[in-house]
């Protein structure tokens, strides 16, 4: 799937990101300006980073409509894809925090993951075989770099292949 981001003028309270699926299917969603990577282009840094096969942009892949990709987890044939699903949110949510911190704390990233996760009665994500800070903190820093760079009225294009269901 071809994520583009657009990057709309400098008095916009939101760019947008399109999704076109393999498919040629497309939908699109707002992403407030907030100072920092986008949560949804976070998204993409976590699910091209680990093996998570039920993460929002994995199910806006395969069809699920951006607006609710939750609805499309709920299926007792695969007790994982909620699970993941929550996993995803809780580590994007954790490395967001951690780019508004501006400074990576392994630790309070992993403890807000794994709180994310708990209330939500979910195990959390086991991060034991991976380096967190440049698996993620560091992709999610770069990123940011490129799309900061990104002038007004232009757009970013990444590839983003979800993992088999």
């Amino acid at each position: 799937m071809k994520l583009i981001a657009e990057k709309r003028s400098k008095s916009d309270l939101y760019d947008v990101l399109r999704f076109v699926r393999n498919n040629g299917s497309c939908t699109d969603t707002l992403m407030p300006r907030q100072g920092i990577l986008p949560h949804d282009l976070l998204h993409y840094v976590v699910e091209s980073a680990l093996p998570l096969r039920h993460g929002f942009l994995s199910l806006v892949a395969r069809g699920a409509d951006v607006g609710q990709p939750m609805e499309a987890v709920h299926d007792p044939v695969d007790q994982y894809a909620e699970l993941e699903a929550v996993q995803t949110e809780a580590i994007v949510a954790g490395l967001q925090a951690q780019l508004w911190q501006g400074d990576f704390d392994e630790d309070a990233f992993l403890d807000g993951a794994a709180q994310a996760c708990h209330a939500r009665d979910k195990p959390p994500f086991d991060f034991t075989p991976f380096d967190v800070r440049s698996c993620l903190y560091e992709r999610a820093l770069a990123l940011h770099r490129q799309w900061c760079a990104a002038p007004y009225f232009s757009t970013l294009s990444l590839e983003f292949s979800p993992r088999a269901a």
